[in-house]
This record gives C-alpha cells, sequence and structure tokens, in this order.
C-alpha cells in the first residue's frame, strides 16, 4: 500500500470523527457544529533533526517523544522557514513567513555609535524591540484564531514578542523582555503553571491552548548529573555530552505533560503537536553549535520532525514529504473548525490530498540582527526551496563590504562568507546526500533553473509573492 492510500484513509478517519463530533474531555463547538479538541503545541529548542529516538539516533534515549511519535502522524521531512528561533517562532504562531510578518531576526539594528549597554542604546534597543512586536500584532496569531469558539491559551517558554498578551494568550509566563524571562523556568525548574492552568480550564468547561517552548536542549547545557555521567561514555567530547543530556532532559519533561494528559483524561481530547524551532549541530570542541546548523540554510539548521496525535482520530502513520512549519497553524485551525484568514501559505497536514498537491515548500535565512528593521530584503542571506529529494539553495549574493556581513561580524563560517560574496546556487540530492556534502548544481543546470523558477515565483526580494496578502 502507497503512503498516499495510507494518508487517503487517514483522511476518511479525520472526516468522519470531525462530523461525528465525537470523543470525550473538554472540546469546543464550531459554527458548522463539529467539535474540536484541546491544543497542546510542543516546541523543541536548538536540537537537530535526527537527535531523537524514533529518528535512528544510535544513542539518544528519547522514549517519551518515541511514544509520542508511536502515536502520531510523523512527517520525518518538516522544515521550518527560517533557522533563528525568534523568525521561526513568529512564523510559527501566525502561519506566515518571515518576509510576511517581518521578524526575520532574533534582535532590532545595533549601532556603533550607541553600544546596547548604554542608555542610550539600551532605549534605542527597546524601541527596535517594540517595533518587532508591532509587526507582529498585525497579524492574527493562532490564541486569536481559537478565542471565538471559547479556547483559553498559555504561553509557557520562548516568547520574544513582548507580553503574552500581545500574541493573543490568554494567560502567560512572559513579561515581555527579550526572550522570554519567567517563560524560561518551564520545564528547567518549574511544570506548575501548565498543571494549574488545565485545571482551571477544566474547571471552567472551557477548552486549551498550551504554548509549550521551554528553552531545551537550547544552552545552557546543564542537564542532570547521572545524564552527563551516561552519555560521557558513549559522546565524542564533553560538549556534546552536555548536550545529548538536554535532550534527553527536554525529553523527560515531555514524559510530565503526556503523563499529565493521560492522569486528567484528556489525551482522546487533545490534539498534540510537535516541532522544532531550529536545528542545531553540537560541536564536539566548543560549546556553541557547528556550522551548517542553526542560521544556516542546511537540513541541519531547518529540518526538523513534525508530529500530530490525537489518539481514535489521528492513525499513526509516517510520510516523507517535505511539509513545513507554517502548515501547523492551518491544521489546528481545520482540526478545531477555527475560520482561518485569507491568503495562508500553508496546508492541513491532515488532508492528504492538499499535501501531495503541494509542489515544494520554502524558506529564508537573514541575519541575526536586523539590518532594517521594516525592509527584510536588506538582512537576507538565503533562500532556499525543497522539492521531493531536490533542494536548491540561492545566496543573497554580498558584496565584501556589505553591511549584511559587517553585521554578522566573524558569526558566518568562513564558507558561507565566501559562498554569500560569489552568488552561486547550490544544488543538493537528499535522498543520496542527507548532509548537503555534494554540490551537484553544475550537473543539473535545467533543475536549478526549474527550481529557481519555483523558489522564484514563491518570493523574490524586491516584488510581492503573487497573490500574497498585507497584514
Amino acid at each position: 500500500m502507497t503512503l498516499l492510500c495510507r494518508l487517503s484513509g487517514l483522511c476518511l478517519v479525520i472526516a468522519s470523527w470531525l462530523l461525528r463530533g465525537e470523543g470525550g474531555g473538554v472540546a469546543a463547538a464550531a459554527p458548522d457544529g463539529s467539535v474540536g479538541p484541546n491544543v497542546v503545541l510542543i516546541v523543541s529548542d536548538d536540537q537537530h533533526w535526527g537527535d531523537h529516538g524514533f529518528m535512528g539516533h544510535p544513542h539518544l534515549r528519547t522514549p517519551h517523544l518515541d511514544r509520542l511519535a508511536r502515536e502520531s502522524l510523523v512527517y520525518r521531512r518538516g522544515y521550518v522557514p527560517s533557522s533563528l528561533c525568534c523568525p521561526s517562532l513568529a512564523s510559527l504562531i501566525t502561519g506566515r513567513f518571515p518576509h510576511e510578518h517581518r521578524i526575520v531576526g532574533n534582535d532590532p539594528p545595533d549601532s556603533d555609535r550607541l553600544p546596547r549597554n548604554t542608555p542610550e542604546g539600551r532605549q534605542r534597543f527597546e524601541a527596535g524591540r517594540e517595533a518587532m512586536n508591532r509587526h507582529l500584532a498585525e497579524w492574527p496569531t493562532l490564541p486569536a484564531l481559537l478565542a471565538p469558539l471559547g479556547y483559553r491559551s498559555l504561553q509557557t517558554g520562548k516568547w520574544w514578542q513582548g507580553d503574552f498578551s500581545r500574541g493573543g494568550f490568554t494567560a502567560g509566563m512572559t513579561r515581555g523582555e527579550r526572550h522570554g524571562d519567567d517563560g524560561l523556568a518551564i520545564g528547567r525548574k518549574t511544570f506548575a503553571p501548565i498543571e494549574t492552568f488545565i485545571d482551571e480550564s477544566r474547571a471552567a468547561g472551557t477548552p486549551f491552548l498550551v504554548w509549550y517552548a521551554p528553552m531545551l536542549p537550547h544552552d545552557p547545557h546543564d542537564p542532570p548529573a547521572d545524564l552527563v555521567e551516561h552519555y560521557a561514555a558513549v559522546a565524542p567530547s564533553p560538549h556534546v555530552a552536555r548536550y545529548w543530556g538536554n535532550v534527553e532532559r527536554f525529553d523527560r519533561t515531555v514524559g510530565q505533560l503526556l503523563d499529565l494528559l493521560d492522569a486528567k483524561g484528556l489525551t482522546e481530547s487533545t490534539l498534540v503537536v510537535f516541532v522544532t524551532d531550529n536545528g542545531w549541530i553540537q560541536s564536539p570542541d566548543h560549546p556553541r553549535y557547528a556550522p551548517r546548523s542553526k542560521r544556516s540554510p542546511y537540513d541541519g539548521g531547518v529540518r526538523t520532525p513534525i508530529l500530530l496525535r490525537q489518539p481514535g482520530r489521528i492513525a499513526p502513520a509516517e510520510s516523507d514529504v517535505p511539509v513545513s512549519s507554517v502548515d501547523i497553524v492551518p491544521t489546528v485551525l481545520a482540526a478545531t473548525g477555527a475560520a482561518a484568514p485569507a491568503g495562508l501559505p500553508g496546508v492541513d497536514l491532515l488532508d492528504p490530498v492538499a499535501v501531495a498537491a503541494r509542489p515544494a515548500v520554502f524558506g529564508e535565512c537573514f541575519t541575526h540582527t536586523l539590518v532594517d528593521l521594516d525592509d527584510p530584503t536588506a538582512s537576507l542571506l538565503w533562500r532556499w526551496v525543497v522539492r521531493g529529494r531536490w533542494k536548491l539553495i540561492v545566496p543573497e549574493r554580498l558584496a565584501a563590504t556589505d553591511r549584511r556581513l559587517d553585521v554578522e561580524g566573524t558569526a558566518l563560517d568562513a564558507d558561507s562568507r565566501e559562498w554569500l560574496e560569489a552568488g552561486s546556487p547550490r544544488l543538493f540530492d537528499l535522498d543520496a546526500d542527507s548532509g548537503e556534502n555534494r554540490d551537484i548544481a553544475a550537473e543539473h543546470p535545467d533543475l536549478v533553473a526549474d527550481l529557481r523558477g519555483i523558489l522564484d515565483a514563491w518570493w523574490m526580494p524586491g516584488r510581492p509573492a503573487p497573490g500574497a496578502n498585507t497584514p
């Protein structure tokens, strides 16, 4: 039986439960009378796509994520549109690409004349962050879209765009500092806010959305001593051992969350979604990431498995069709019966016909620090497209004195800097070369031209994509 056939059967299962409105627990009534689930969104932070037991890692122990995968529809070749956390999370909650919502980096522009550690520099920085927050406010967010159906929503963990309420959440931990402040305690120090929120939602008889985005396995890589000791025996270096320990530490918190749903009888009435914000390859030589991972256009920076679980309503299956994290918003909206805003670029991942019909998935990588608050093209470094087994990466050609390189300083590795200055596209066969080590663009000029045309039709710097909506 082909994968499409299996997923077509899945589509019938999904359609039937939406029409019947079956299932226990707290649920929301949509305008068409169907019944939607609670939603728990689990977001891993800085983790390589292969660093899971269910993805075949030879050493990592991730029993709770492995359980989740066994019970889920697993898209093994998911992608995030950008390999940096702030723009990736903004895309996750809006369903829009970074060039649309304009949050393309982590921080607003810097000034050599006004260092951030001076009062004037801090004032400029805060004004820039506020401008980025206003960009997010131009778009409807997932919590705001679920609110008309009675959903309460909780923010925990990573959150960059001001107070949690500015994302449409009805409750939350983050007060507005750079990337999460109090929210970053979730998973590392406490789990109580989630349990309290779920209990309050059940008592109020309302459905809920939980945004669980702990700063894990993100550094500091400071896992419990038992995990460091375990991985030290098999890891190539202490840095890798500590990173692997944090991966298992994150997995343990996922187990807490799944056990909580089980204990409260909410498993069958809750849609659980898993995704990673961006990739990470741990350097064996120092505590930072290695090249071709975070902030790069390679799969090490932008690929992630995407899992969707609701027992009795979503049949466990696996797919190698490329999909995107921008698909999560339309998927949740369809599952809950919430109205979708016009022009969402993603598709419903529970609709196999829509998934199969999409020609490709896309992404874009920018400087860590914005060059211009309002113009995404000023910070653009790469665009990329994945169609089936093929991946084309197109650099935005830069001069050696380009301001984007000045902004990055020494953060870009030598290969990336040379590549950006040369401006030549790179083509990879991901089936034969999952590590993207062999550029075959010169061998397939027609394929490069074809994929370049698809990429330019999606978005070309200097002009909007056909049919693109403004906020």
